[in-house]
């Protein structure tokens, strides 16, 4: 499910579900959520990197096999959500590295993250809309605070996929490279890592109380509305299926 590694006081997350573009399930969540709690406790994690194994994919949405399931009652539980919350309230710096497509709660999994770094074959989009739901993994609050609501209602509402050049050009990215997210990311996290760690620590503590917005709530009603739809069911049955919806 994922890979990890510590070194230097840089840990790396990587996704590892490369046969399905490292889609998002509830037991990637729990792994990914496992881990968080191991390196919290670690003085020698001074930043983390996310990526996405097999390198066509930083995490190509959540699993709609298992998504199509899901009832209202399941979606109220919140695993996806609360894993985000828990990667953007970590106590380091972590830095998204996307290479392919990040769409969908893969998007949403870059948001949580403090930094995102993208190469230039990159591809992200919301189009939840389209399978009968909405973000509801923090993208209706967090896209907005990065590129403004405009943007983000657009992006959701249209469910279409954006280049990097586009997607930068909003705010999404903090760096763009030729190739190889992952090596930027690192870069970056070389340059974190050599600073008081209690400073950047209470930094980001800071920021975060600064810039947030409570819509997680609204997200989690909405989900739980929308899992027992009808349509909910058409559009994902079509989307495994690969028939017009």
């Amino acid at each position: 499910m994922i890979t990890t590694n510590v070194t230097d006081g840089i840990a790396s997350l990587e996704l590892n579900r490369p046969e399905v573009r490292n889609a998002i399930n509830r037991e990637l969540c729990d792994a990914i959520s496992r881990t968080l709690d191991d390196w919290s406790a670690r003085d020698d994690v001074r930043v983390v990197i996310v990526s996405g194994a097999g390198g066509k994919a930083f995490a190509a949405g959540a699993d709609i096999g298992e998504l199509k399931d899901r009832t209202h009652t399941q979606a109220f539980l919140a695993w996806t959500q609360r894993m985000f919350q828990q990667l953007e309230d970590f106590p380091r710096p972590t830095i998204a590295a996307i290479d392919g497509y990040a769409l969908g709660g893969g998007l949403e999994l870059a948001l949580a993250c403090d930094l995102r770094v993208a190469s230039k074959g990159a591809k992200v989009g919301m189009p939840e809309v389209s399978l009968g739901i909405f973000p509801s993994a923090g993208g209706t609050w967090r896209l907005p605070r990065l590129v403004g609501l405009g943007r983000a209602k657009e992006l959701i509402y249209t469910g279409r996929l954006v280049d990097v050049a586009e997607a930068a050009s909003w705010g999404l990215f903090e760096s763009v490279v030729e190739s190889d997210a992952k090596a930027e990311a690192l870069r970056i996290a070389k340059l974190i890592a050599a600073n008081a760690p209690l400073a950047v620590q209470v930094a980001k503590v800071s920021l975060n109380a600064g810039a947030r917005v409570q819509g997680a709530p609204l997200e989690w009603v909405g989900q739980g509305l929308l899992f027992d739809s009808p349509e909910k069911h058409e559009r994902m049955a079509a989307f495994l299926e690969k028939r017009k919806k």
